[in-house]
Parts: C-alpha cells; sequence; structure tokens
C-alpha cells in the first residue's frame, strides 16, 4: 500500500475539478526580484551592452583648418572603430517611477584612420598625407532610466530617458608632422567624444527596444503537456519599491482541449507581493493553493486520476493463491487467479496551505478485481482517505 498512498501524495501536489469560470485577472503566483537579483540581471545587461558595442564604427569625420604659413589643411578621420570598452563600475536602482541604470568610468579604446592635404603658395603642389591613430575615451558616464508595466498581459519595457557624457579624451597619431598632432586634436576631440556619445546612445536605444519586443513575445500560456498549459499572463501593476521589482501572474492551470472543463479552485487571500526575509536571495516567489487546485481538477477531469496495478514487487499477492491463507474463501472460489488493484479518485484532490503546513485531502476507491478467462470480477472496495 505504501506506492500508492506516495503516489496519491505526488498528484496531490501537482494536480481540483469542476467547471466554472477563470478568474483571469486575479494573481494567483507573484514574484520579487529583490536588489541581489536586479544586480544580477544588471550584469548580464551590461555584458551584453559591451558584446553589442565592441567592432562598433563610427561615422567618418571630415573638416577644413586654417594653420599659419601653411593656409588651408583638409582633414578627415575614417574607419573610426571601437575596439575595447571596460565598465568600472554600474549600480541599478529601482524606484517608484521606474529602474534606474547608472555606469561610470567607462573608457573606450577605438582605432581610426587619419589623412589631410594642403597647397601652399611655397609649394606648387598638392601635400597630403595618411595615417593610422589610437583613441582612448576616458571617465564616460551612461545613464538609462527604464519604465516597466502591464500592457495587456505582457510586460511593457519604456526607455524614459538615455544619455552619455564623456569628460576625456586622448589621441595619439602614428606617423605625420609634429604639428599636425595638435591640429587633429583640437579638430576632432570633440566631435569624436560626441560621436562616441551618440554611437552609444543609439545602439543602447536599440538595445532596449530589442528587450522590450522579446518581453512582449513571452508566451502568455506555458504548455505541461498534450492537456494542460500554466497561464502566465501578468496581471496588475508591476510593483515598484527603492529595493525591488515585483510582478504577479495569474498561474492557474488551464486545459488545452477546448472541450475540457475549466476547474474550480478553493482560493484564500494570500498576501501579495512576495517578501524576502534574507538580503542575500535573488528571487522570491508565492504560489497560491489555487494553483495546485486548478491542476488537480483539471486533471481530474481529464479522467487521469485512475489507475490499474497489475504489476508489484511482490507478483504473488497479485494471485489469489497468495491470500488462500488470509482469505481462504477467495482462494477456494478463484483458485490460482490472477488479480489487479483499481484505483481511482472520487473527488479531486484539494491542496490546503497554511503558514505551518500543507496539506491535502484524497479520496480514493481501492476496488480489487480478480482476472477470469476475459471477465473481471470486482471481489472487494475499500474507500481511502
Amino acid at each position: 500500500m505504501a506506492p500508492f498512498v506516495v503516489l496519491l501524495l505526488l498528484f496531490s501536489s501537482l494536480i481540483h475539478g469542476h467547471a466554472q469560470i477563470e478568474p483571469k485577472n486575479e494573481a494567483f503566483i507573484s514574484l520579487l526580484v529583490t536588489q541581489n537579483g536586479l544586480d544580477f540581471v544588471k550584469e548580464l545587461l551590461v555584458k551584453k551592452a559591451i558584446s553589442s558595442i565592441i567592432s562598433l564604427r563610427l561615422r567618418d569625420i571630415e573638416k577644413g583648418a586654417n594653420f599659419p604659413v601653411v593656409g588651408n589643411v583638409y582633414m578627415s578621420v575614417s574607419n573610426i572603430t571601437i575596439y575595447e570598452i571596460d565598465v568600472a563600475s554600474s549600480i541599478v536602482k529601482p524606484g517608484e517611477t521606474g529602474v534606474s541604470i547608472v555606469a561610470s568610468g567607462v573608457t573606450c579604446n577605438l582605432s581610426m584612420n587619419w589623412y589631410y592635404s594642403y597647397s601652399t603658395w611655397l609649394v606648387p603642389v598638392r601635400i597630403s598625407d595618411r595615417g593610422s591613430a589610437e583613441v582612448q575615451v576616458e571617465g564616460m558616464q551612461v545613464d538609462l532610466m527604464l519604465g516597466l508595466e502591464n500592457q495587456e498581459g505582457s510586460l511593457k519595457l519604456k526607455l524614459e530617458d538615455c544619455s552619455s557624457y564623456v569628460k576625456d579624451i586622448s589621441i595619439k597619431l602614428d606617423g605625420g608632422a609634429s604639428w599636425l598632432y595638435q591640429g587633429i586634436v583640437d579638430a576632432f576631440e570633440e566631435q569624436i567624444g560626441s560621436a562616441v556619445e551618440n554611437a552609444i546612445t543609439k545602439k543602447l536605444k536599440e538595445g532596449i527596444s530589442k528587450l522590450d519586443l522579446y518581453l512582449g513575445s513571452l508566451p502568455k500560456e506555458v504548455p505541461v503537456d498534450d492537456h494542460a498549459s500554466l497561464n502566465v499572463t501578468f496581471v496588475n501593476n508591476v510593483l515598484l519599491s527603492n529595493s525591488s521589482v515585483g510582478f504577479e501572474t495569474n498561474g492557474l492551470f488551464i486545459g488545452r482541449n477546448a472541450f475540457l472543463p475549466i476547474p474550480n479552485f478553493h482560493h484564500k487571500n494570500s498576501e501579495f507581493p512576495v517578501s524576502c526575509a534574507y538580503s542575500s536571495k535573488m528571487l522570491g516567489i508565492t504560489v497560491d493553493e489555487a494553483v495546485f487546485n486548478s491542476a488537480s481538477g483539471l486533471y481530474y477531469d481529464a479522467k487521469f486520476m485512475h489507475w490499474i496495478v497489475d504489476k508489484i514487487p511482490d507478483q504473488s499477492l497479485l494471485n489469489t493463491a497468495g491470500w488462500r491463507f488470509i482469505v481462504p474463501q477467495l482462494y477456494r472460489k478463484y483458485p490460482n487467479h490472477d488479480m489487479n488493484l483499481n484505483i481511482s479518485l472520487s473527488s479531486p484532490p484539494i491542496v490546503d496551505i497554511s503558514n505551518q503546513k500543507a496539506g491535502a485531502n484524497v479520496f480514493a476507491d481501492l476496488t480489487i478485481n480478480v482476472l477470469e478467462e476475459h471477465e473481471v470480477i470486482p471481489v472487494a472496495c475499500i474507500s481511502l482517505v
């Protein structure tokens, strides 16, 4: 009997029954992302942002400048590419209006090609030269403000603000005349810094837009098997505090078969959102007992809580010969007949969760059958609770 009891307990913890209207706008699963969890997500986003910015090519810049004696000089820098980026520190801070992410001490290393040409009355031919250069952008800060809201059951990520600021830039030229160095620096320092700011800001906006599309594409139902799905539609507003972000989902099991009744459930008002007692935790989850009872009812109505047991470790017990000294009448009437056990739940298991314990009430009928040729003969029935 022990395996049977274990089986019932497993099913009662996973799977309540009879058709009623499903509460689509109520929350039965609550998730809370703590500051530690937000820090973890932030690190992933920073790494993703860095990988998307590496090898980013900026627009070419050209400019004319006037130098004493030499006169007008045409200068340009091209193939400006970010090949390395480092973030010294970053913080994420949730608040009532959204989630703020600030990256500071950002350093970018760039490579580029330079070119200049000029003509002067001293030399009747046009003079030009070209080479490469290394650029280092230091002390950069990037600020993001993200808004989160529930939009028709899906998460909507909005970029409220995005800005970046370059504090310092240095340029190291390979080749060229000494006077050209200061000319390149004076002519392009501000423009290169501005180009880096604009390029990174644009790339971050594209990344946030892609992340928003991904969140919007998340399914509202997650298939469990051929018969059931989990309703993961977001309900209510996103819960923002100064140390966490909370989400609420419907969380009930629903039938994938249109003809399968929607299960009823026993719902006690849980306290939402969930709270994490330990600051080291990243994620807290609250699951209402209605979630278990919705699964219980759905699988019960789908006729899944019925089992025929004809194989057990001690197979002799499923033959009347094994009972001839215990129930001799059974053996005399059906000598050496095989038997099986018909186990059926008479109602959906009802899960009850309190602060002290979690339990389930399971009502089942155990029918003992004797197999005689093509006939199944019930000889005993035991009701179990």
